[in-house]
């Protein structure tokens, strides 16, 4: 399977067009590693492109992510402590959660359902967007670690 027939529900083409962007081979691997794999960072895009286009390098990869980006066909997270990641989900507003100790990035719908979830008691502006980052410890990382059973000299 190709990447445009992977995406061809998403209709990638058509949005590029009408960004008045060609539909390159780059952009359509770019864009099926991002839906892919959520909250992926450039790097992961990359080698996830890679298995489709081998000769795809990363300075193409972060044109394409940043171009896209712009465009708002992906939104670009910068958690604390971690490389940018990219996402397709777009055009809604939900937020994130980040596992402290594994770096797991989670979506969190917005609790308000739009924008802005949160509004500040004073401000000079027209606040248009609140972005919040959960941060916390995940289901997998809070379990504890089990200490091996070694068994006991003369047994």
């Amino acid at each position: 399977m190709t990447t445009k027939d992977r995406i061809s529900g998403r209709s990638w083409a058509g949005q590029l067009h009408a960004h008045d962007r060609r539909v390159t081979r780059q952009r359509l691997a770019v864009l099926a590693a991002v839906e892919s794999s959520p909250h992926a960072t450039a790097e992961a895009v990359a080698e996830a492109a890679r298995t489709e286009l081998p000769q795809l390098t990363l300075q193409s990869v972060y044109v394409v992510l940043a171009d896209l980006t712009e465009l708002g066909m992906l939104r670009r997270i910068e958690p604390p402590h971690s490389p940018a990641r990219y996402e397709t989900r777009i055009g809604d507003n939900h937020h994130h959660a980040i596992c402290t100790r594994c770096g797991r990035i989670e979506d969190v719908d917005c609790a308000v359902g739009h924008a802005p979830c949160l509004i500040p008691s004073s401000s000079s502006m027209t606040i248009a967007v609140a972005d919040v980052l959960y941060q916390g410890i995940c289901a997998d990382c809070a379990v504890p670690a089990v200490a091996p059973v070694h068994p006991t000299p003369g047994q």
